[in-house]
């Protein structure tokens, strides 16, 4: 498998000058994204136990099958078989099985109803007419249709042909290494000077949500210490298909290329794409259009040559335990560039989702960052970007890191739906670190706005330092719509540190609302001027709009006078402008941003306000204020 060391700056996961390295040699994949999500303040995060503050805690998510929102796909497989039983003994799905055969179907899925079969792939199984694929058993190099496994996936989803599962079935891939592209075993119909299109056919969507298809890599339901690689080779545009793709659950792979080529990088690291042999590259991760109802768990999908997920027009999506890092221009792109529009509805939910490092090119097989550009240098750089789009938007448990344009982008969500950002760590983006437009509910998040991060870095080719002058969050108003802040830690940079107006095409009505309880805000002198300071609050275009500030802690910024009503804020009497003395260091890479001894934010939040966590997931105090009953800290951290 290929190795990952980007370098984590974050505080305590340093090891020499670049850290995922011991990241990703965790065995359980779960907990390393936990770790992830919350690295600002782990000071260790190995086997499968995170230390924060010198306590140890356990894995909040739980191994692969545990958590109770997916615990009703986590039974056993089985199905029936569409070619005949084989006569394998029953056995395990990680590809160990013997020459004796290993597991084969049944004659029902899980919930008892017939007609679904399981197939395998293994490194030693067989071609399409060697093996059924419908035992984990490796080929006895002899025969035809044989009961053993499939050697490579694109057996059952052929480049240009078409599928060999149908929709319902389970696809169980072993681990090890599978070329995607142009040579790999089953794309004997591709083409090499057209090997763009040399990738599989879109996933058959099973039946209906209950009975979806199910491609699985080995150990899906025991953690997944070991997914199998898929790597892209010959420049496909993409790797794992979900066009009209509905039902579909995807566990447990790697999902990554073989070169350090960024697709029309302007800085020498362009990859070739005039002439065979293109090399060992490939677009996009995963494309997926007009999908409805797609579960994607336990990914690492990194260091493609454009990015990483490229989605658009889908519908009640789950995405947790995946990783988007790396990826030459973009790690989420949601503008699928078609007439068809791109908009998204229902519900899109996303837990320890860790997006981080787009608009970076990917070292192979180094897994360094290097010829990290941005949009003047020909580049994108965003780490969620999306087209206009509605749905409600879930975000929880997940981070956006050193992303060379904005971090989280929903700028252009217009199109109806909210959005809901839960410990949410976003930092190091050289944009904004958070857009939002419309309803936005932000909680228990930590919002770091060191927009000039990627300044002097050795793996910077040319990044905007601070682009749209690099306000830390930028909310935004179709009309007559509430945006909050709670419990939540903001540190910026740039201009500012909140700034709102009208999206372009949209007028304020005068109904607009944004509030801040229970919060954080820390200034610092402005990238662009130094002599100035970032303000609190700035808005544009949206009458009388102004920051309903109280109980919040305010430091080094401008626009604010702490209990007083003026032109951009109404500071309340419980606001306090004070140093909310952070643990630090406030510069360089690490910042500390947990409240220190002695800090005003400690048991002096609304306990009308206060969740029941904090940031990383641990109790709320629930000390008891003898004016106002049972209280809070202030910020996105519970001090213990």
């Amino acid at each position: 498998m290929r190795s990952l060391v980007f370098p984590i700056i974050q505080r305590g996961f340093r090891v020499g000058s670049y850290g995922l390295g011991t990241a990703l040699r965790m065995k359980n994949m779960t907990t390393w994204l936990v770790c992830m999500a919350v690295s600002t303040w782990i000071t260790g995060c190995q086997n499968g136990v995170m230390e924060v503050n010198g306590h140890e805690i356990a894995n909040g998510s739980g191994d692969a099958g545990d958590d109770e929102e997916t615990g009703g796909n986590d039974g056993g497989v089985v199905g029936g078989s569409h070619q005949g039983q084989s006569d394998g003994a029953d056995g395990g799905s990680n590809g160990s099985g013997t020459d004796d055969g290993a597991a084969n179907g049944g004659d029902a899925d899980a919930d008892g109803v017939p007609g679904f079969a399981q197939y395998y792939v293994r490194p030693d199984g067989g071609s399409s007419e060697q093996c059924t694929g419908l035992v984990d058993a490796p080929y006895r190099r002899s025969g035809t249709s044989q009961p053993c496994a499939w050697d490579h996936p694109f057996r059952a989803l052929p480049p240009g042909g078409a599928p060999r599962i149908s929709g319902g079935d389970t696809l169980i891939v072993a681990a090890g290494d599978y070329r995607m592209g142009f040579g790999a075993p089953g794309s004997d119909n591709c083409d090499e000077t057209g090997s763009y299109d040399c990738h599989m056919p879109p996933i058959p969507g099973g039946p209906n949500p209950d009975h979806p298809t199910r491609i699985l890599g080995a150990g899906w339901d025991s953690g997944c210490g070991s997914p199998p690689e898929l790597w892209g080779s010959g420049r496909p545009w993409f790797i794992v298909n979900l066009t009209d793709a509905d039902n579909v659950d995807l566990f447990c792979f790697e999902i990554t290329d073989h070169s350090s080529c960024v697709e029309n990088h302007s800085g020498g690291q362009a990859c070739e794409r005039d002439l065979p042999p293109y090399g060992d590259w490939a677009g996009y991760g995963l494309h997926a259009e007009d999908s409805a109802n797609v579960h994607l768990r336990d990914l690492n999908i990194h260091g493609l040559a454009a990015g990483g997920v490229h989605a658009g027009r889908l519908r009640d999506w789950t995405v947790e335990n995946v990783r988007i890092a790396g990826n030459g221009s973009v790690g989420w792109d949601g503008d699928l560039w078609d007439d068809h529009g791109d908009s998204n509805s229902g519900t899109l939910h996303f837990r320890h989702w860790v997006v981080e490092w787009n608009g970076c090119g990917e070292s192979y097989p180094g897994g360094e960052p290097t010829g990290c550009w941005g949009q003047e240098a020909g580049g994108y750089g965003d780490g969620v970007g999306i087209g206009e789009t509605g749905g409600n938007w879930v975000i929880e448990d997940s981070a956006f890191l050193h992303n060379t344009s904005d971090g989280l982008d929903l700028l252009y969500h217009t199109l109806g739906g909210s959005i809901t950002l839960n410990r949410v760590h976003a930092e190091g983006n050289a944009g904004n670190q958070i857009k939002a437009t419309g309803p936005t509910e932000i909680i228990n998040s930590l919002i770091v706005g060191n927009c000039a991060f990627f300044e002097n870095q050795p793996f910077t080719y040319w990044v905007d330092h601070c682009r749209a002058l690099g306000s830390t969050l930028a909310v935004f108003f179709t009309g007559g719509h509430e945006v909050s802040i709670v419990n939540s830690t903001v540190y910026g940079q740039g201009d500012g540190l909140v700034a709102a107006g009208p999206r372009e095409g949209f007028a304020c009505s005068g109904e607009e609302t944004i509030s801040a309880r229970n919060s954080i805000f820390l200034g610092d002198t402005d990238y662009f001027d130094t002599t100035d300071l970032a303000f609190l609050f700035y808005q544009e275009g949206c009458a009388n709009l102004r920051l309903d500030s109280d109980y919040n802690v305010i430091h080094n910024a401008k626009n604010v006078e702490c209990g007083v009503a003026g032109d951009f804020t109404a500071s309340g009497l419980h606001d306090s402008c004070a140093d909310p003395l952070l643990s630090g260091p406030l510069t360089g890479l690490d910042y500390g941003l947990v409240p220190g001894p002695g800090s005003p934010a400690i048991d002096a939040g609304a306990s009308e306000w206060c969740p029941v966590v904090d940031y990383l997931n641990s109790q709320r105090s629930t000390d008891v204020d003898s004016d106002r009953g049972f209280t809070c800290d202030i910020g996105a951290f519970e001090v213990p």
